[in-house]
Formats: C-alpha cells, structure tokens, sequence
C-alpha cells in the first residue's frame, strides 16, 4: 500500500508538471498512467513532431518536452507506475481515498488529480477482416522507430496531419512509398499536402484516392494490398506491402473515469473554475480532460491549470492558513524544496 498526499491519474505533460507544482508546495505525488511509458499524447503520438508554443522554448520534440519535464520534477521524486490503470477509485473520507490499479497496486492519498488527456485513446482500426492477425509485425498504428521501415514498400493509410508527416518523413529511405486516402479531401495541412505531391510528381513516392478492399499474404506474411479507386470504372489495383501504416484517426474513451460519479459535459469532467475541483470534493481534473467556458486544449493551459489546483489542493489540506504566493527566484523555502541554494546551484542531498 502507497501512502501519499495525492495520487495524478496521467502522466503526460500535464500531469507531470502538476507533480512539479505539488512539490512546490511540500506534497508529495504518485503518478499512475495506462501506457508503458510516461508522456501521453507527446510520446504516443508525435514524439519526433516538433512543439512551438511552450513558454521560453522556441522548438522541441514531443519527447524533448518530456525528458525535461521529468528532468525538472526529478528533486521531488515521484513514484511513477506506468502500464496500468486506475480500476478502483474510493472516497473514504474527506481527505482519504483508496485507489487500486488493474496490477493490483494500492493507494491512499488525500486527494487525486485527473490528467488523463481526453483519456484513452484507442485508433481507428482496419476494418478487413483477419488483416489483425499482422498488429504489430507489418500493420502499425504508430511509428515508434522510423528506421524499422527503411528498404521496405511502405503503404500509408490516412490523410491527416499524422499521415502526411510520417509519409514524408518515410518516403527517403523506404523502398517505395504509397499514401492511400479514401478522398480527395486531406485533413491536414495544405503545406504537407502540397509538399507530398510535389515529392509524388517527382517520383519519390506514390498517392492514391482509394478504399483498401483486401490483401494477400505469402508464407503467412502481408504481402500485398488491392485497392478500389475513386475513378468512375471503380478499377482495382493491386500494391505490394511489407509495412502498413494506418492513420485513420483516434477515438478517446474515458474508460473507467466514466463510472466515477464526476458530473460530466460531452464525455469531459466540468470542474470549479477557481479550484479545478470536480463535482465530488478532493478530486480535481487538469488538462484536456476537463471543460469549461473558455477552455483551450492547449499543454500550456494545463500548466495554469496544475499550479492553480496544487494552490487549491494545499488551502483544502490547511484551510486554517493562508497559502502565500512564494516565489521560485526569492523564496528559501523553494530553493530547500527544489534542492538548490540561491544562486541556483544544487546543494548536497
């Protein structure tokens, strides 16, 4: 059993930095996420993909902004437990709940935080029939290592802004490359767009306006795809495969967050404005999970957001004090917290 002042569900970027504000304010956090690797969105989907609008850094990867962020709450020691899921969520008190993951961990804490993005995100499968048995060895929803699909013919499936970019990010060092979108309407930018056609007309890769229809395999490997396209004589081709990539888009689940009696507005957590705090007092919601008026799902209002719910955490926790605004530039008591002196250097541990 895990004994801690509060307990994040989702260790994104959000989710992260909230372990940062908390520690700020003496607390001490455990971090539960679902995936096997802490990030969310920014390593689950784009962790090469570069990030513009973080505050004081002009340009980083998704996975960039990660490490820092772990780099950053490293003086507070979290406990992270990744590859699990939150399955029991009990109120036991006012200031107690009792949490137990799908692995059998337990908690108890005197408040939780949801960060949970939208939360899970499942992707829009291929809908063919025995085309799954290939998940995972030739049919990927991601790309995790762009160097696994050099040399091959690589078919891309989609056309948003995940499809175009690893299209053209894959085309230079694969065999060949195919990008296959069921309309003449593309869903992402027109710059990408553009660009792949320029590399199309070129003849550094192949687009088609098609529906996959079947496939084929070799030896019990995927070795080739028929499509039906979008002309009037409905012709069927036939595209050799070694790797299918398939970027039809995300479908967010709230999973078991559903069954939390949180009061709930389009599948989002609503919450108080000036606490973050959902509809059942101590649990507060963060990030791109929750809504109100106004919200902007962008990673630096989750930042506003976690420093302003580890405030309303610490007034609930002492509603007898006032909880003063300390500054991480002046404040003794930050820099013992942060384990730095006054000049910013790091003091022995």
């Amino acid at each position: 059993m895990h004994n801690i002042d509060v307990v994040i569900v989702g260790a994104g970027p959000v989710g992260l930095f909230q372990v940062f504000e908390l520690g700020l304010q003496g607390l001490s956090a455990a971090v539960i996420d679902a995936l096997p690797q802490s990030g969310g969105q920014c390593t689950e989907l784009y962790p090469d993909k570069p990030i513009f609008d973080i505050p004081a850094v002009p340009e980083c990867t998704g996975q960039q902004l990660i490490d820092n962020l772990e780099k950053q709450i490293a003086p507070f020691s979290p406990k992270i437990f990744l590859d699990q899921a939150v399955e029991v969520l009990e109120k036991r008190g006012e200031q107690e709940f009792y949490l137990k993951t799908t692995t059998g961990t337990e908690f108890t804490c005197r408040a939780v935080i949801i960060a949970a993005g939208a939360g899970s995100f499942t992707p829009v499968r291929v809908r063919i029939e025995g085309i799954d048995q290939f998940e995972g060895s030739q049919l990927f929803y991601r790309v995790r290592d762009p160097a696994q699909h050099a040399g091959k013919d690589v078919v891309v499936l989609g056309g948003g802004d995940s499809a175009l970019d690893w299209a053209l990010q894959l085309a230079p060092t694969a065999k060949s490359l195919t990008l296959v979108n069921r309309t003449e309407r593309f869903r992402a930018a027109q710059a990408s767009v553009d660009k792949f056609y320029e590399l199309a007309d070129a003849g550094g890769a192949t687009v088609m306006l098609a529906t996959l229809q079947s496939f084929a395999q070799t030896d019990g490997k995927l070795s080739e795809l028929t499509f039906v396209k979008r002309d009037e004589n409905k012709t069927e081709v036939s595209v050799k495969v070694d790797d299918l990539l398939v970027f039809y888009g995300l479908s967010p689940k709230l999973g078991p967050i559903e069954h939390w009696d949180l009061a709930l507005e389009r599948k989002l957590i609503t919450i108080n404005l000036a606490t973050f705090e959902t509809s059942v007092p101590g649990i507060y919601a963060i990030g791109d999970i929750n809504t109100y008026e106004g919200k902007k799902k962008l990673i630096l209002s989750g930042f506003h957001e976690a420093a302003m719910a580890a405030f309303a955490i610490k007034q609930r926790f002492e509603p007898d004090k006032k909880v003063n605004l300390q500054y991480t530039t002046t404040s003794p008591l930050m820099h013992e917290r942060l384990g730095v002196d006054a000049e910013g250097e790091a003091t022995a541990s």
